[in-house]
């Protein structure tokens, strides 16, 4: 019996040892991914090509921890089998590596925007676009901090800040709509920077997802699409 019980202690110890590797894996993906958006949005604001591109190099550190991060994840499932919590835990890492992963690619994309942009002409100064990204880069952060603290409180206060991110790619598209209106020789610059709002805003929602699942990960509550869902009224 009491050899049984130390194998299982045993066993405990290296699940949780195992658990904070993968944490830290994805802290460390975390990390890079919030430099990435400020490299990128700095490429665009200074019209740096060179970084840019070194942005677009970088992504291969963020695509090998996206692999290791789900080897990981699948290892400890296949060999502890974890329930309840635990189970939890790990499936929420596995989603929020998948959304790290089209976070660095959305920076990617921003990048290869940034060096067409620098072929032509600044069309206008940019104002709300690194707003944007500096919302987009503090949600990943929090988000990515209550996931660490199982701080559901922070995840909904990610979740809300969303509505910022949405606000300000409306008031971007209506900006560049009206430069497109006025001069047709803007439309093709006007349509990169408006897919550079797009993009910002998809790396938010990135984020929210986070968030959603820190939820569920810490109360079990399954809060995604929750407002589009009928409500139960009591009847058959």
């Amino acid at each position: 019996m009491s050899g049984g019980k130390t194998m299982t202690l045993h066993t405990d110890r290296h699940f949780e040892t195992e658990l904070q590797t993968l944490q830290q894996f994805l802290l460390r993906m975390g990390g890079i991914v919030e430099q990435q958006i400020a490299r990128a949005m700095e490429a665009l604001v200074e019209r740096d090509s060179d970084l840019a591109r070194e942005v677009i190099a970088h992504d291969r550190e963020v695509n090998q921890l996206d692999i290791l991060i789900d080897e990981e994840c699948l290892k400890l499932i296949a060999l502890h089998q974890p329930a309840a919590g635990d189970l939890r835990l790990v499936t929420t890492a596995l989603k929020i590596n998948t959304d790290l992963e089209r976070i660095g690619d959305m920076a990617v994309n921003i990048s290869e925007r940034v060096l067409e942009l620098n072929e032509e002409p600044t069309l206008k100064p940019y104002i709300d676009i690194p707003r944007m990204a500096k919302e987009a880069q503090a949600m990943v952060r929090t988000s990515l901090d209550a996931f660490m603290q199982r701080d559901t409180a922070a995840a909904v206060q990610v979740i809300d800040q969303d509505d910022t991110v949405d606000a300000l790619a409306h008031q971007v598209y209506r900006e560049l709509l009206s430069y497109m209106a006025e001069d047709p020789r803007t439309i093709a610059r006007a349509t990169r920077i408006l897919l550079i709002s797009k993009y910002l805003e998809r790396m938010a929602d990135h984020a929210t997802n986070i968030a959603e699942m820190v939820v569920f990960m810490v109360d079990g509550r399954m809060i995604r699409h929750a407002a589009s869902l009928p409500e139960d009224d009591g009847s058959e």
